[in-house]
């Protein structure tokens, strides 16, 4: 039975392709210029759960955990932490941070785990956090930092009260994008956009919708039905320039139809 490989085995081989008999390549990469990597890496597993595909889910997670294990590898290099402090950090926050399962709080539902969660790392962080929002990275895809600053608001209670309310700023914010677009003034126009976006993540969280896994899929969707079309002008043997605008509509309407390639 052949031996499985585990978690020693790839810091063995990370520490040998940053040794002097190793990769230059990889001999040559620093803190910074891995970043980008991670960042990729991370977005590819994302990508492959999307597509409910498990062994691209396993290779994209094994990506991950290679560029994590570089990183680990740097740290053990230039700073004398290596991957086992690194674990030790992450299993002590874990079990710091639910008392419910190791200690004896008590909790009812997800919710108050998170009302929890919130006021540990306020306790944690309170000598270099003076903001319940700080922690969230300023690099996060818009969209997601929305959700996570108004997540975190909403675990100390500053929430709306009710969907209504939300659906009613949503008019507010729309007739107000309207206003600055009579105005023709750029940076007003922006401005609103910015919060009529604000207001539609709300209206996510409030449908238990993550916005940046919805969009994703949106673009998605948009490229299949997009390249439906036109696989049928190549059929058709016709440019966009041939095409109406009735024929391009009719040409959409077909795409969406379920099972259509």
């Amino acid at each position: 039975m052949q031996k499985k490989t585990i978690l020693e085995d790839l810091i063995e081989l990370m520490a040998t392709l940053r040794s002097e008999q190793g990769c230059p390549w990889d001999r040559k990469q620093t803190k910074d210029t891995i970043k980008p990597y991670i960042i990729e890496e991370a977005y590819e597993v994302v990508e492959a759960v999307d597509e409910r595909n498990p062994e691209k889910i396993r290779e994209e997670l094994g990506d991950l955990l290679f560029e994590i294990v570089f990183y680990a590898q740097l740290l053990k290099e230039e700073d004398g932490i290596d991957i086992y402090d690194i674990i030790e950090t992450v299993h002590t926050k874990m079990i710091r941070r639910h008392p419910h399962v190791f200690g004896e709080v008590k909790v009812s539902n997800a919710e108050e785990v998170l009302v929890n969660w919130e006021q540990i790392k306020k306790e944690e962080k309170k000598a270099e956090r003076k903001s319940v929002l700080d922690g969230v990275p300023k690099h996060l895809p818009s969209l997601l930092r929305a959700h996570r600053i108004q997540s975190k608001a909403s675990h100390v209670g500053f929430e709306w009260e009710n969907f209504h309310q939300v659906l009613e700023k949503l008019d507010e914010e729309f007739s107000e994008l309207r206003q600055a677009y009579k105005h023709e003034n750029l940076e007003e126009i922006e401005d609103e956009f910015g919060d009529l976006l604000f207001v539609l993540v709300s209206i996510a969280r409030f449908l238990h919708v993550n916005p940046d896994d919805a969009l994703r899929k949106a673009i998605t969707k948009f490229i299949e039905r997009f390249t439906q079309i036109e696989r049928a002008m190549q059929t058709m043997n016709k440019d966009w320039k041939d095409l109406s605008g009735e024929e391009m509509d009719a040409l959409w309407q077909q795409a969406k139809e379920p099972g259509i390639q």
